[in-house]
């Protein structure tokens, strides 16, 4: 092996960096020199900005000058991968990527690794759990790499706060590796236990055929950002955070530059950008639904500061650069400490003061506790795929025909089958699931308890954060158990508070109305599940039309008047007098009005029918009735196939259906079915067209 002198290091520090001033900090320098000289395995647990990813490069530069092969990168996110790949074109390096939008790229990979054309190849995690890309790519990796990168490495692990199933392929890739292939792992957002996890895994997963294992290194920076300023203000209601955002964010406001707003849901992201642009200010939704080119421009348009705020789930999270980003507000509080410090840390990088602000919400709770809730199914669930995968054999089932089977959302039964896939006891064989013999598998009940109990303990201590007299960044770095936690001296705690200001009244209003303006529009079913969980064209004569909805369940604008009204047996007159004005804008061609008999919230929805058909000048007749009152809450079904079988038969049309099309009135609408199949009833027995309106949807 060749040594690489601090000058060499140093020459390519400056050509990356494009500064020739740039110095190494602590720990990189030795962090570069233990891949390049001594090929050794290393996890570097450094502040968000310290620059892991110049140990990367650098390396990958020497490692290459040295006649290694080129480097492979792990990474989570696209954004980073676009980042990384203008970053290494700095150093002369030629990068390419393999992710979900070109896998159709991999001919062309494996010539430019045949003829030695590409430096630094960054791939996707989710390509790791693709068969033929391990079976076919994978194994020429191994062969080539001379230097193997995780990126973001917490994910490998389940008790880290954003574990993907995908990273535990790293495994497999660490045994496959020849000695002599040095491997470095980076993160942030890395406490004792999860540290402890990954160098487990780094350990057990020696050189193949090496006989020894390589020699683990570890470099743990302080976690403090001294660029930073963190407060809470506790806001309770949306519309109070919407109104404070315009405060703020305003010509007037004090958040001066750009930067990020962070909400829990894609749907929050959408109200909070409209609320702001309706006020003037440059803003704009982005969730990971958003298409990849959307993402990307905007992404760019916050990069060059066109635009105040990105409005953003935590899919604009881990690798997003922009060195002078100005603040980081959360709209609602994230479930853990530690991903709050993953997140602020996308500001003030490059420039002495950002922000970084936590509008605590009433509703954090609720929506975390979503989180939680669905992170492990329950072992009976479990049992019952791999039963029915036995049952199978070798033909194997589908997600779909094991949804009809198995309660379970389709995205948790995928996530369910990536994670029993990933650990051996099924196998993907194009789009079925068969069962690996003799696997070997358990289900881990102890460990996934303890997990979850971890869970709600980070849950108490984000709770915690800014409520409990303590330093902000002190009470960050011991979430990630810095080895050198202290008071900031600048948070809110340390010093004062600056942005509990007093708000305006009439943005307030505003806000509230906004949030109370967005009727839903409910997509009318195309196709529909059969028995088998096939699905199957809905013929369209039973077909029902687009609908409304008047809120979101849960939602901060009609739902509460909605909910207690639902209670109290009657909705108020302002409720009522919504819907009637929703039915005015919409124009539905309804003749008369009907309602779907609900076991709940029977009383009030007879009675809100009658008011609505008057409101309306439209008759009322009571069409619909239930044939088995005591059937399961339609809520408790998962997916679509249990869904449908839940409705069938439940409901039959009990009078004579007059001409013309049908207003059908729902309480709420949780998954559409029994609207839509209900509707089809209506259809099949004269109704000219069947139009959908709910008080409430879950979607």
């Amino acid at each position: 092996m060749v040594a690489q002198t601090t000058d060499t290091a140093l020459d390519a520090l400056h050509a990356l960096t494009g500064r020739p001033d740039s110095t190494f900090r602590e720990h990189q320098h030795e962090a570069i020199d233990d891949l390049v000289r001594d090929r050794a395995r290393v996890l570097c647990v450094q502040r968000t900005g310290w620059g892991k990813s110049a140990v990367y490069f650098v390396a990958t530069r020497l490692l290459r000058d040295a006649g290694s092969g080129p480097t492979l990168i792990v990474s989570p996110l696209l954004a980073l991968m676009r980042n990384q790949i203008a970053a290494a074109e700095r150093l002369g390096l030629r990068a390419h990527t393999i992710n979900s939008t070109n896998r159709d790229d991999w001919d062309a990979v494996r010539r430019m690794l045949a003829d030695d054309a590409v430096d630094l190849l960054l791939i996707s995690p989710e390509r790791l759990n693709n068969p033929s890309f391990r079976e076919e790519m994978l194994p020429l990796f191994a062969q080539r790499v001379g230097l193997l990168v995780i990126d973001e490495a917490h994910c490998v692990s389940d008790w880290g706060h954003d574990f993907r199933p995908d990273y535990r392929r790293v495994r497999d890739m660490l045994a496959a590796l020849p000695e002599g292939v040095a491997v470095l792992c980076t993160t942030a957002t890395a406490n004792d236990r999860v540290v402890a996890d990954v160098l487990e895994q780094l350990d057990a997963s020696g050189a193949a055929g090496a006989g020894t294992r390589p020699e683990l290194r570890t470099y743990r920076g302080p976690l403090a950002r001294t660029s930073l300023r963190l407060e809470v203000v506790e806001l309770a209601h949306p519309a109070e955070r919407l109104a404070w955002l315009v405060q703020e964010l305003g010509p007037a406001g004090s958040l001066q530059g750009s930067g990020i707003v962070y909400t829990l849901t894609k749907r929050d992201a959408s109200a909070v950008a409209d609320f702001l642009v309706a006020h003037d200010i440059a803003a704009e939704a982005y969730s990971g639904e958003h298409a990849n080119e959307d993402r990307v421009a905007a992404e760019d348009r916050l990069l060059r500061g066109d635009v105040k705020a990105l409005v953003a789930t935590s899919a604009l999270g881990m690798g997003y650069d922009k060195p002078d980003l100005g603040f980081v507000v959360h709209y609602q509080a994230p479930g853990s400490v530690i991903s709050y410090y993953q997140q602020v840390g996308r500001a003030g990088r490059a420039v002495d003061h950002a922000d970084a602000v936590l509008l605590r919400g009433a509703e954090d709770r609720r929506i975390q506790d979503f989180f939680i809730e669905q992170a492990f199914p329950a072992k009976e669930r479990v049992d019952q795929v791999l039963l029915q995968l036995d049952a199978a054999g070798e033909t194997g089932l589908t997600t779909r025909e094991l949804s009809s089977i198995v309660n379970l959302g389709l995205g948790r039964l995928e996530a369910m089958l990536k994670v029993l896939d990933v650990e051996g006891a099924v196998r993907r064989d194009g789009t079925r699931w068969t069962l690996v013999r003799d696997h070997g598998w358990r289900y881990d009940a102890e460990r996934y308890r303890a997990v979850t109990e971890l869970r709600r303990a980070e849950q108490a201590a984000m709770a915690r954060y800014g409520a409990d007299g303590r330093c902000l960044m002190r009470t960050l770095q011991e979430q990630l158990d810095d080895p050198d936690p202290r008071d900031c001296g600048r948070c809110a705690i340390c010093t004062e508070p600056r942005f509990q200001l007093e708000l305006d009244p009439a943005l307030v209003r505003a806000a509230q109305l906004h949030l109370r303006s967005q009727p839903l529009v409910l997509d009318a079913k195309k196709m529909a599940p059969d028995p088998q969980g096939k699905m199957r064209k809905i013929p369209e004569t039973a077909q029902v039309e687009p609908g409304r909805g008047l809120a979101r369940i849960g939602d901060p604008g009609w739902w509460p008047a909605i909910a207690s009204g639902l209670r109290d047996g009657r909705l108020d007159d302002e409720v009522l007098g919504a819907l009637a004005d929703l039915v005015r804008a919409w124009r539905p061609a309804a003749a008369w009005v009907t309602w779907v008999p609900s076991r709940a919230h029977g009383k009030a929805l007879a009675d809100a029918a009658q008011r609505l058909g008057a409101a309306l000048g439209l008759p009322v007749v009571e069409a619909v009735a239930r044939t088995v009152p005591d059937a399961p809450p339609q809520r408790d079904m998962a997916n679509a196939a249990q869904q449908v079988a839940n409705v069938r038969g439940r409901f039959r049309v009990a009078a004579d259906v007059p001409a013309g099309g049908c207003l059908l009135l729902d309480d709420q609408r949780l998954s559409g079915w029994t609207l839509a199949m209900v509707g089809g009833q209506l259809r099949g027995r004269g109704a000219a067209s069947v139009w959908p309106l709910a008080l409430a949807s879950a979607l």
